[in-house]
Order: structure tokens, then sequence, then C-alpha cells
């Protein structure tokens, strides 16, 4: 069957089509993309503006109209932290559900993370061990680790990439001071949780998922996204240390011209390569491998699980 994912999310809205059947591997058919980084439209009163709800009301109805387009079967659809976290969170699905006739369902941290590593051990397989899976998104920072496709240990941390740059570096390029402040705020975070996941045993198999982590990679000499997804791609944290500095003395525009950065993500590379670097650093990862799967797809292998298998 041909199913679409719509993943509501702090930085895009992405419908992600694949034909699909249990038992298979999810073929991608097509992808449709709008950036509208609903974390940074938030009112003073941390509530989305009338201008970002009816923004975010058209951009569903194109999505949905692009899944009709492609004949998609089921739409799958989801939002994370930007509208999880939003003072007027129920309003806003209530307008979504009148003006487009989906139901929103709202993800949990929790169920990111639990989806994301689901999405990551079928891709690396059992042999790959014990999975430690990190996660950067615009809203916050998913961890998880375990042995199984259900994770022994999962976290959500309000630690995402847009989310930081909007309420910690207003400066182009920021102020020194204010970037000392957030590595602060983000170690601080992480650390709380260290233990939890300590206790359980070190990973075997260390990997990131997120366009963050990728780009990362990317600046740091991986592989392009032209090479194919079986092309292995790592990220070492002395490459981040080395860059996160380099990152700090940049504009959005200089690093908006770096490899494999695009211009609508370049505001946050900053904020994501310090929790990056701080999740490596505080967790002892010395290199981390990227996977091409996160949680759009552990959405469709988690639906694909429940059809009965012909």
């Amino acid at each position: 069957m041909r199913l679409g994912v719509l993943d509501v999310g702090s930085n895009t809205v992405h419908l992600l089509v694949v034909d699909a059947h249990p038992g298979a591997r999810p073929l991608p058919a097509h992808s449709h993309k709008t950036e509208l980084r609903l974390a940074e439209l938030l009112d003073d009163h941390g509530a989305i503006s009338d201008a970002g709800i009816d923004r975010l009301i058209a951009v569903i109805q194109d999505a949905l109209q692009a899944a009709e387009d492609k004949g998609v079967e089921e739409v799958l659809p989801f939002a994370t932290s930007a509208v999880r976290e939003a003072a007027n969170a129920d309003a806003v699905l209530a307008r979504v559900t009148k003006e487009t006739g989906i139901t929103l369902p709202v993800m949990t941290g929790d169920e990111e993370a639990r989806l994301t590593f689901l999405a990551a051990r079928r891709w690396f397989g059992w042999s790959s061990g014990k999975l430690l899976v990190l996660d950067i998104g615009g809203g916050s920072l998913e961890i998880a680790l375990g042995l199984d496709e259900e994770p022994d240990a999962a976290v959500s941390l309000p630690l995402g990439a847009g989310r930081l740059t909007a309420g910690w570096l207003p400066g182009d390029p920021p102020d020194p001071t204010d970037v000392r402040a957030l590595r602060r705020h983000v170690r601080a975070q992480i650390a709380r949780i260290v233990g939890d996941f300590s206790r359980r045993g070190a990973p075997d198999h260390i990997v990131a998922t997120s366009k963050t982590f990728k780009q990362l990679a990317r600046i740091a000499g991986a592989a392009r996204s032209t090479e194919g997804l079986y092309v292995k791609r790592t990220l070492s944290r002395r490459a981040l240390e080395q860059w996160v500095p380099k990152l700090a003395a940049m504009t959005v525009e200089q690093r908006a011209a770096l490899p494999g950065v695009s211009e609508g993500r370049a505001p946050q590379l900053l904020a994501g390569a310090l929790v990056a670097e701080a999740a490596m650093d505080l967790f002892g990862v010395e290199e981390l491998v990227l996977c091409p799967w996160a949680l759009r797809e552990g959405v469709i292998l988690r639906r694909l699980d429940h059809l009965p298998v012909p």
C-alpha cells in the first residue's frame, strides 16, 4: 500500500510518501517539505500566533493535496514538540481539524524517542547489539538505549536546535557570552540524565539521526547525500570540537555556504552543534554513525507491524 507520514515538526511540515507492505523495506516514493519553523512563531506567552496557525493550516492543506495527488491510501499525521508545548495547543489542534478535516495527534517526547529508536534498530539490525540513539530536532533532543526494538531507557529534553537558537542566540554572529551561557545550560540538562543510562551498561553501537547531525557530519567530511543511503557516514567528537568554535564565529550567511548546510537550517547549526558536542562528551562517545531512518520511518514501521500479512 502507499502510505503518507505527515510530520508537523518544529522546523518543517514534511509529508513522506512510501510504498510498503509487511515484511518489506518501505520504499520512498515522494517527499513534500515546507519550512515553517513553528518554534519561531510563538508569541511572548508561548502561544502560536494567529498568523502562525493560518500558515500551519495552509501548509497542511498543501501536504494533504500532495498526498492525494500521489495516490496515498492512508495518511499518518502527527505533531511534535512545537505544537505539544504551545500554550494554545488545544485551540491550534481544533482549528487544524475544523479546517483540514484531519485529527493531528500530538506525540509525546517519549514516543518520539521510542519510534526513532525502532527505526534505527530496524536499519542496523540485531547484530548491532545494544544501541544508543541520539536525535536532535528543532524543539527537543531525544536519547534512547536498548537491546531490543523497545528501548530500555528513553528521554526527551527541551534542547532542540530551533528552540535554543530562538531563546539563547539572538546575535549574528552570536555574542561569545551567549554561546558560553548556552553551552553551560545544555550540559547541565544532559548531565542530569546520563547516570540513568550509564547504569544500564555501555552501548555496542552509537547512532545519530536528524538533519542537524547529518549537516554536522557533512561539514566534517562525510559523504554527501547524493552518494546514497548505504554509504557509511560518521561524526567524530574530535572533528565536532574543532568545528564548534568556527561555527560560533560565523554569521548565518557564512554557515549557509558550508557544504550540506541549507539556508533555512544555517541559523540553528551552532545550537545543534553545542547539543551534539555535549551529548557526545557526557556520554563518552568518540564517534557515532549516522542512520538514514528516523522518526517518520519509525511511524511507518509501527503501522506496518499492525497490518495483516498477506
